[in-house]
């Protein structure tokens, strides 16, 4: 395996996240997946991917992605999030990201970016 892909999405975005994993599930193949439970339960049913779950995001799950990072265990954070709806863990999730900037760990919070990160040069990069 190539590298360990956080794939996390709030509740309104799982099957977008899903369905995103699906169209790139070739590709994910080959990497070490981890995410939050939710998360990784949708994404395994909607792609038969196997997907590590490290924890419930509102369950503290956001925070050990965190320690993961901290760690350097964690190469790419792919996190679509719903800005539209409050979250009781908002804390853990800012930081969560805060980390991932600090560790300098590519970061989409989106489709759009997670298309764009899938297609650069930076995914055919070994791990250091």
């Amino acid at each position: 395996m190539d590298k360990t892909i956080a794939l996390v999405a709030h509740d309104d975005q799982k099957v977008n996240m899903a369905e995103w994993a699906n169209k790139h599930k070739k590709q994910l193949s080959i990497h070490n997946l981890v995410g939050t439970k939710g998360s990784c339960k949708t994404v395994e049913s909607i792609t038969g991917l196997k997907v590590k779950a490290l924890g419930h995001g509102p369950d503290g799950g956001d925070i050990v992605l965190a320690n993961e990072v901290l760690l350097g265990n964690i190469d790419i954070l792919i996190f679509f999030i719903d800005v539209r709806t409050p979250h009781g863990h908002e804390h853990d999730i800012q930081t969560l990201i805060r980390i991932c900037v600090l560790k300098d760990i590519p970061i989409a919070l989106n489709k759009r970016s997670a298309e764009l990160m899938f297609s650069s040069e930076m995914m055919k990069e070994k791990v250091k």
